[in-house]
């Protein structure tokens, strides 16, 4: 076996270190490609591609895609409801302070995903969906006053929701409105509170007095039908005397009268009394 010096054994070394190193070099860049060139869109989201600045018109699916490395990104836009909170101050139509806490309920939808990236930055509930709830709100309260407000809650609920889906448009989808608080100053709560409750007392008195009205009217009707139909059966006797002695054989008991007369005259009225009586007391 021929003898290599010390000089040919350090070129061979760095040959192949060399070789080594550029294989190394070359795998890591195809690494680098593929991770570049590919993405995952999550399960909820849609991709947006943005290659050198420029928005792609299509939108990426759920799931992996390809694209051109290093040069294009993809921003994942979710298309799943959300919910996002609101406090407005707003007036009433009588210039009171109604301070109303609202969660609205949104999605945006696939058709609306490039749009909303080109023309919305940021999230898309500060920039589009919250100036237009508080527009809303505000319009709907100031016709209104704040005790009605209080009261009719789910009414301003409703306007609210129409008019919020009104000035939002097609751009996002308004699944519903919820309204968490309504509060006033508390000497205007104090006030309704107070009113409300002389409302109700008003509202029993006028209940006891149509009560009361209603027992004396059918007091009333009870006594004349009583009284009609007292002359109704005056006018029977006058006209049917024989009635009188039917009515006597109806209640009769079975035991013979005793006939007290008034005179040999005639004169005097007669009495009858039961016989059994007064064989008793002979």
């Amino acid at each position: 076996m021929p003898y290599m010096g010390i000089s040919e054994e350090l070129n061979i070394d760095a040959a192949s270190l060399r070789k080594y190193l550029a294989i190394g070099i070359v795998v890591f860049v195809l690494i680098v490609l593929s991770f570049s060139s590919s993405f995952i869109v999550g399960p909820g989201h849609r991709g947006v591609l943005v290659t050198m600045g420029r928005v792609s018109s299509t939108f990426a699916p759920e799931g992996f895609g390809l694209k051109a490395p290093f040069i294009t990104t993809v921003v994942p836009m979710s298309v799943r409801q959300q919910t996002g909170s609101i406090k407005t101050e707003c007036f009433s139509s009588d210039l009171q302070q109604v301070n109303i806490d609202l969660r609205v309920l949104y999605r945006i939808p696939e058709s609306a995903v490039v749009r909303i990236y080109q023309d919305y930055s940021g999230d898309p509930f500060d920039s589009l969906v919250q100036p237009r709830v508080n527009e809303a709100i505000k319009e709907v309260t100031a016709l209104q006053s704040a005790e009605s407000i209080v009261k009719k809650r789910e009414d301003i609920k409703t306007k609210a929701f129409a008019l919020i889906k009104q000035k939002v448009g097609n751009v996002l989808v308004i699944e519903d409105v919820v309204v968490q608080n309504i509060s006033l100053s508390k000497e205007l709560e104090s006030a309704i509170e107070a009113k409300m409750v002389q409302e109700q007392e008003a509202a029993k008195a006028k209940f006891v007095q149509q009560k009361a009205e209603i027992e004396a009217k059918t007091v009333v009707i009870r006594a004349k039908g009583e009284a009609q139909s007292i002359q109704i059966r005056g006018e029977a006797l006058k006209k049917s005397p024989a009635l009188i002695q039917l009515q006597i054989v109806e209640k009769w008991n079975g035991v013979s009268p005793l006939v007290v007369g008034g005179g040999a005259g005639g004169g005097g009225s007669n009495i009858i009394l039961p016989l059994g009586k007064f064989h008793a007391e002979q």
